[in-house]
């Protein structure tokens, strides 16, 4: 049955999710669930000035808890923005954090709740091996996420994506810790996302969705949720795009963009392998970045993916004309024009000179691990070259 307006649900999966419109106004229940007495509220400047902010501190207020704001972080968060919540977290002694926004201010919210008391560097926490073992467990911040656009899924996601600003390069910071421990999914905190805005996260959660289905590996459960994710972004990305006041667009785009960060847990890919060290770069949005990238991703994996696209094509009832890899990519070429997201990569204005420094860079991003084809050096440069030039390969 479609989604109802006025449906609520609560879930715990992979954590508990308060889901349904008009939820946020349970956020002290969610603060003192988790033993919050004086939260810190993180979210963007640009959210920081809206009605919701206000709403949320005064809903707090009137339960009798007194809530901090820290919104100096920048669209892509960087470790400064994470080293000043802290110090305000600590000076105003606060005991708890609630990440409120898209996937900037999660991300951002994840990171000062772990580093609330830590000894070590932030980027000592580097998802790499075992470093998430030098995390002092007991030091991390109790989380509530509250996310309002439909995309990252940081609020279903034990990680958080950091800009290290003296390398110039995206940092993945990993522990199960920073799963927040509670979710409030509110579809009406979404109803105010401009459309460009609403396009570049419901493609962000397309890539997460479409990436984790196509990583090789067995796991049944993430390509079962990766292909309900995309059927739902198929169904109503566009209306919610297009019909902004839209709610039952805008739950189904919610609980799609939670599904792909819960399906991405298999792995995800070049997508994300080149998204992170050109946002880092450049400061371009990550999610328009992946759009951008996609088609000319599943194009270079073709090899690797032909039956995984037959089946996608077949979920998602494309007509299958020569091949599914194909299908797809009549898809994802069309729902971009719809959005109107750009066709190649020659907004961004990226020196050419840089093609080869930038496909070193994703060689060595944590994604890569999840293509479906190893790629090289060389083949990352082809493939960044493609979706500049705008040449499907």
């Amino acid at each position: 049955m479609p989604l109802q307006k006025t449906e609520k649900a609560n879930w715990n999966y992979p954590t508990t999710i308060w889901f349904g419109n008009g939820r946020i106004s349970e956020l002290p229940s969610a603060c003192s669930t988790l033993g919050m007495h004086h939260p810190l509220l993180v979210t963007d400047p640009g959210l920081a000035t809206l009605p919701m902010i206000a709403e949320a501190l005064s809903t707090n207020q009137q339960a009798g808890m007194i809530s901090g704001l820290f919104s100096d972080i920048k669209p892509n968060p960087n470790g400064t923005n994470i080293e000043a919540g802290v110090k305000q977290y600590n000076n105003d002694q606060h005991d708890g954090v609630i990440a409120f926004g898209g996937g900037s201010a999660l991300d951002a919210g994840k990171a000062i709740a772990l580093m609330a008391s830590q000894s070590h560097s932030l980027w000592d926490f580097e998802d790499v091996g075992d470093n998430w073992k030098k995390v002092n467990a007991d030091g991390i911040a109790p989380l509530v996420a509250v996310p309002t656009t439909a995309g990252t899924g940081s609020e279903v996601g034990r990680a958080a994506v950091i800009v290290d600003e003296n390398h110039q390069r995206k940092v993945i910071i990993f522990h199960p810790g920073i799963l927040p421990g509670i979710v409030i999914a509110d579809p009406q905190l979404t109803v105010g996302l401009p459309p460009e805005i609403t396009a570049a996260t419901g493609m962000d959660a397309l890539s997460h969705n479409l990436e984790a289905y196509c990583s090789p590996g067995y796991h049944p459960m993430a390509d079962g949720i990766a292909l309900e994710g995309m059927r739902l972004i198929k169904q109503w990305l566009t209306v919610a795009h297009n019909e902004p006041e839209n709610l039952t667009a805008r739950g189904h785009m919610l609980i799609a963009s939670s599904m792909g960060a819960t399906a991405f847990q298999k792995g995800l890919g070049a997508m994300h392998a080149l998204a992170h060290p050109l946002g880092a770069l450049y400061d371009v949005h990550h999610g328009l970045l992946n759009a951008v990238l996609m088609p000319y991703v599943i194009a270079y994996n073709r090899a690797a993916i032909e039956d995984r696209m037959r089946r996608l094509a077949r979920t998602l009832e494309l007509e299958i004309t020569s091949t599914g890899v194909d299908a797809i990519l009549a898809f994802i070429i069309d729902l971009r024009q719809q959005l109107g997201i750009p066709q190649d990569l020659k907004f961004v204005g990226i020196d050419t000179a840089r093609i080869p420094a930038i496909a070193e860079m994703a060689t060595h991003d944590p994604s890569a691990g999840g293509n479906p084809l190893r790629l090289s050096k060389n083949d990352y440069a082809e493939l960044l070259a493609n979706a500049i030039k705008g040449v499907l390969s």
